[in-house]
């Protein structure tokens, strides 16, 4: 079968399903839905309202409904909500709806209603709808002060609901000054002033100062010590924000200025503050001010942080007493169970090693990969699981929640329709029917679904299902021609879009290999694309032509390494420049990866290269090292060599 035929295969397969819905509609409905979904999204009740009765036989009611009631949710009776809920009982919107409401019965604090729905709201994500669940409890007189702590790591999530828990808490007396200064903290930290502002009085501290602690922390600093605690704390907030622009100056006003006039609790504290921001800057100095900030409570990055300076320094002993003191949720996250490993292994501890290796070994990621080797094995590919049946396929096409899928994926509403992809996910209960669901997706030209859904199986596998490669030919032909490896680039397309083919980034990076335009336009002068225009960033070939290209330079500006290249991918090549010459030896490509400051960034490379390991093994039909394709990162000319 041809390229064509295949696209107009897959065009047909579309069009059919959404034919299939229960009517069919010109495109002036779509129009009409698209109009209300907006309105709702504006809280125009009025218009609302009115385009809704407009649709009064569009395919998916329960949207229109939905997008009906939303603007006048403040407003509505709980039996017209309850109403709604009944009708489209099951359902993704309906759920989304009850998470709209529980926002609002907890901002009303009707917590008998909040009561009775929690429970039936399914996807239960929202930590506000969380912070709301733990005052409900407080209001009838529980002990939430554990629960609470383990929750509020993440201000910029807060909103009303989570700060009015902490206010709520320390009114109860089941949160003290140390808990509210830990949240100050934690707020400035994630550059949440007004969450530290507002939760100043709480600890008898001053909104304004602790304001300006944040916004201008180095004036703050200098004017020294103030007595009293709030004062003491509100400097040692004012010396993590002043490390942020400098480490090392915010440790000299520490250690000068100011240690005489804090307590030891105080001081590690303080040195607790600085060491997170040397450490996202990779300062030498990091690990020892880590040693100074020994008993001091972390935050979850700072906990995280720690570790990987050890990581970095190759102190298996910090390491490994790092990852023991971390709350057990996060200790037993696959890259510290892994790290662990590594540590026990390097005490001569290698059965309790191989023990966390084998925990993850069967887990398809970056982590599981590296457990695999550590226990002397190569990455392969599992046998595949017996192929999709009609009758599979046939429940598949009939599941009403992923026919609105499609639909909504014909008018490119990607959120909706992946919120109700995710749904019916969700609601399976068999590893055939995540099978059924991702060759329904291919057949239709999904493929981020496709790979979403192959990719909850566990014990039977379709790896053509998750490392799909589409375009081929053009893929080949390019790679050939610019002697790359072809796994790697597949690899990092699975990762930047999912093989939506107009997939468009928040910062305005467009196309499979989600090029941003002065990208784009750089590299096709320097390629010789002589009548480039930005409308073609879209179009297979060029997008792949642009982004290979790319992907070469980098390669050969980095000295061949795989790892440092795909880092400067996605955060440009002067990042991973910056944070290799911060080396003063070579580390495996598995520890520079895991110390990459960028968040976003260190996951990218991570799973890009995990993808790459996959697809080689896929295009060559035998096992694979992801550690020889991490290999090894050295300071600027030094030798790049691969990791054995």
């Amino acid at each position: 079968m041809s390229s064509l035929t295949r696209v107009a295969s897959l065009v047909f397969s579309v069009v059919a399903i959404v034919l299939a819905l229960p009517v069919a509609h010109a495109a002036g409905d779509d129009d009409i839905f698209m109009a209300l979904r907006d309105a709702a999204r504006r809280n125009d009740a009025a218009q609302a309202g009115e385009l809704a009765a407009r649709l009064p036989n569009y395919a998916i009611p329960s949207y229109v409904d939905y997008y009906r009631l939303k603007p006048r949710l403040k407003d509505a009776s709980g039996a017209e909500i309850r109403d709604y809920l009944a009708r489209y009982d099951g359902t993704a919107i309906a759920d989304r709806l009850r998470n709209d409401w529980l926002l609002e019965l907890g901002r009303k604090r009707d917590w008998a209603a909040f009561d009775a729905q929690l429970p039936l709201y399914v996807v239960n994500d929202d930590m506000q709808v969380k912070c709301y669940a733990l005052l409900s409890k407080l209001s009838r007189g529980a002990t939430v002060a554990d629960d609470a702590r383990a929750l509020l790591t993440s201000p910029k999530e807060y909103g009303e609901a989570c700060q009015t828990l902490v206010s709520a808490l320390v009114e109860a007396g089941q949160f003290n000054a140390d808990d509210v200064w830990a949240q100050i903290r934690l707020a400035a930290e994630n550059g949440q002033a007004a969450v530290a502002r507002r939760l100043a009085p709480l600890a008898g501290g001053d909104e304004k100062r602790v304001g300006l602690a944040i916004e201008h922390p180095v004036v703050f600093v200098a004017r020294g010590v103030g007595s009293g605690r709030a004062e003491r704390e509100t400097f040692i907030v004012a010396l993590g924000r002043a490390a942020k622009q400098s480490p090392e100056q915010a440790a000299n006003a520490l250690s000068m200025r100011a240690e005489d006039k804090l307590s030891a609790k105080e001081q590690a504290l303080g040195w607790a503050q600085i060491a997170l921001q040397a450490s996202y800057k990779l300062a030498p100095e990091a690990a020892t001010w880590w040693t100074r900030a020994q008993g001091a409570p972390l935050s979850p990055e700072g906990q995280q942080w720690k570790v990987r300076i050890a990581l970095r320094n190759e102190d298996w002993r910090s390491v490994r007493s790092g990852i023991e003191a971390m709350p057990e949720a996060l200790r037993n996250d696959p890259a510290w169970v892994y790290w662990r490993g590594r540590a026990l292994q390097a005490a001569g501890k290698d059965e309790d090693a191989r023990q966390l290796y084998r925990s993850i070994a069967d887990q398809f990621h970056f982590y599981g990969q590296l457990a695999t080797e550590e226990l002397a094995q190569k990455i392969s590919i599992p046998q595949a699981a017996t192929p999709v049946t009609a009758a599979e396929l046939a429940a598949t096409e009939a599941n009403a929640g992923l026919r609105r899928a499609l639909k909504f994926f014909a008018m490119d509403l990607r959120f909706e329709g992946v919120r109700e992809w995710n749904w019916e996910m969700r609601h399976m209960k068999s590893e055939r029917e995540f099978l059924a669901a991702a060759e329904f997706a291919r057949q239709n030209n999904v493929l981020d679904r496709m790979v979403n859904s192959a990719d909850r199986t566990r014990s039977e596998h379709d790896f053509d299902q998750r490392f799909p490669t589409p375009f081929r030919d053009v893929m080949y032909r390019t790679t050939q021609s610019l002697g790359m490896d072809m796994a790697w680039v597949y690899g990092l397309i699975r990762q930047e879009s999912r093989f939506i083919m107009h997939a468009k980034s928040h910062v305005g990076a467009s196309g499979l290999m989600q090029l941003m335009p002065a990208t784009a336009r750089l590299v096709a002068k320097k390629i010789g694309m002589t009548d480039f225009d930005h409308a073609q960033v879209n179009h297979v070939d060029t997008n792949i032509a642009l982004g290979t290209n790319y992907l070469n330079m980098v390669l050969t500006e980095l000295d061949g390494s795989q790892a440092l290249a795909t880092a400067a991918y996605n955060a440009g090549p002067g990042r991973p420049r910056a944070w290799r010459s911060t080396l003063t030896r070579t580390v495996e490509g598995a520890i520079f990866a895991e110390t990459i400051p960028f968040s976003e960034t260190r996951g990218y490379v991570k799973n890009v290269l995990s993808n790459a390991t996959y697809y080689a093994a896929l295009f060559e039909g035998k096992p694979q090292s992801l550690k020889a394709r991490l290999g090894t990162v050295t300071p600027k000319g030094m030798v790049q060599t691969e990791q054995q």
